[in-house]
């Protein structure tokens, strides 16, 4: 389709899960896909399944001077940047505690809130810098989460993070319309997707079947669904499209949990 020719695109955490099957899907639409991540082994092996498309940078994405690295990298041997996927993220509660209000220490929240809300406002700002330095406009679409419109009270840390995506994400938008810099910024709300992170949180097959009938299109999302909004959203098919979230959970907040009859 080439939907992407001649973008060149920054995907955080792409060494895996979604922001792997974005790689793979923005590669198959010609653009040139810069991997980032801090595992180097998978982060590797992901962007030389690419091809000649794919390119991998250790990174770091809560050091602001990891982030200046990148983007000069960027710029001197790709000629600037023009869309970033801010897709690196934790829940916080891969150890197994629970982040609820009352017991989450504050050394657990500012890490939550480091790695998935810092690393948004950094790439935010070094994009913008990067973007405009080219002068050919570009795209951010920041990561949110379901969990980012309701709340969810044993990972309250993640879900205040998210939060703060979607807000952030719509005065950068603003922004970059009142400096007239031709940048979009919109952010995605993915629920129920099979990764590897979701696996974590499934006890059992008992656990994992409530949960699909507790879905309205009664099965998990595939990170390839979320890429081909990221596509959209990425291509200059959505060149009026700034400051706005899309849904990618399959009728979850469409109403209650009670499943249509």
């Amino acid at each position: 389709m080439n939907r992407l020719s001649r973008k060149v695109c920054l995907i955080t955490g792409a060494a895996s899960g979604i922001g792997a099957a974005m790689a793979r899907a923005f590669a198959a639409e010609d653009a040139t896909v810069i991997i980032s991540d801090i595992n180097a082994a998978k982060g590797e092996a992901t962007a030389a399944s690419l091809g000649g498309k794919g390119f991998f940078l250790s990174h770091d994405v809560t050091d602001e001077a990891q982030w200046q690295s990148v983007m000069a990298a960027i710029a001197e041997h790709h000629g600037g940047l023009d869309v970033l996927v801010n897709n690196a993220g934790i829940i916080g509660t891969e150890g197994g505690a629970d982040h609820d209000p009352e017991h989450t220490s504050l050394d657990e929240w500012h890490r939550v809130m480091r790695i998935n809300l810092d690393s948004v406002f950094l790439g935010c700002k070094h994009a913008i810098t990067a973007m405009r330095a080219t002068g050919r406009g570009g795209s951010i679409i920041n990561m949110s989460s379901r969990s980012g419109l309701v709340g969810v009270p044993k990972t309250s840390a993640y879900a205040a993070s998210k939060a703060a995506i979607r807000n952030h994400s719509k005065s950068v938008a603003l922004y970059c319309a009142q400096e007239n810099l031709g940048i979009r910024c919109n952010s995605l709300y993915p629920a129920s997707i099979r990764t590897p992170m979701w696996e974590s949180m499934i006890d059992s097959r008992e656990d994992e079947q409530a949960m699909i009938d507790a879905m309205p299109l009664h099965r998990f999302g595939r990170p390839e669904e979320v890429a081909a909004v990221a596509i959209l959203l990425a291509s200059d098919e959505a060149t009026y499209i700034t400051g706005s979230e899309f849904n990618i959970d399959g009728g979850i907040l469409a109403g209650t949990s009670t499943s249509p009859k």
